[in-house]
């Protein structure tokens, strides 16, 4: 079932009027989903800490180069081909650090529908490269967990503040916490919003 259906709307609707404002206002977002695998993950990757079009133009080099987007393939690439790429050092270590750990089966992407939420973090964030925001995207986005708050996104934690008054991260997430177990759902609507209001695209 997506994020974004009937239930959730209405719940979230009945816990607090600022998702019916939204509604009224920009109608419903996006149930935002992403196919399970190395391909997305490196995409999200991409995303840590710069702006989607920038995390989007660098994925899109990637595939180019690419053209099978495999862990085989990607450690393939000199450092040259990576920074051709747009991509920092940085982020070429963590592409490669995921790469080298799915070929060697430290993680294995299709497990982790069969684990708990808990499990599931714990076996992404063991990875070099990828911390709590990258996990509970992924989470989010491929695994479709419905009750997750990501408190180092700045885009839900600012729209929080925005509308709910709050005054800095740590009040965001407990107002957050009233939206459960639909938080997802209300991040959904809140980056909605958040895009909307600054004319931003919204992509999948």
């Amino acid at each position: 079932m997506p994020i974004i259906n009937d239930k959730t709307v209405k719940a979230l609707c009945a816990l607090d009027p600022i998702f019916s404002d939204i509604k009224n206002l920009y109608g419903l977002p996006p149930s935002w989903e992403r196919p399970e695998g190395f391909e997305t993950l490196s995409h999200i990757i991409l995303e840590q800490q710069v702006s989607l079009e920038s995390a989007l133009s660098a994925y899109n080099k990637l595939k180019e180069k690419l053209v099978d987007f495999t862990p085989v393939n990607m450690l393939k690439l000199s450092d040259e081909e990576m920074r051709a790429c747009y991509l920092s050092r940085q982020k070429t270590r963590y592409l490669r650090e995921l790469a080298k750990a799915i070929i060697a089966e430290d993680l294995v992407l299709s497990d982790l529908p069969k684990l708990s939420e808990v499990e599931a973090k714990a076996e992404l964030t063991k990875i070099v490269g990828i911390g709590n925001w990258t996990a509970q995207i992924y989470l989010m986005f491929c695994l479709k967990s419905p009750d997750i708050f990501p408190p180092g996104d700045i885009a839900a934690i600012n729209t929080v503040k925005e509308l709910k008054g709050a005054k800095n991260k740590e009040e965001a997430v407990e107002i957050a916490k009233k939206w459960s177990p639909y938080q997802t759902g209300a991040t959904f609507f809140l980056w909605y919003y958040y895009l909307k209001k600054r004319g931003r695209a919204i992509n999948s």
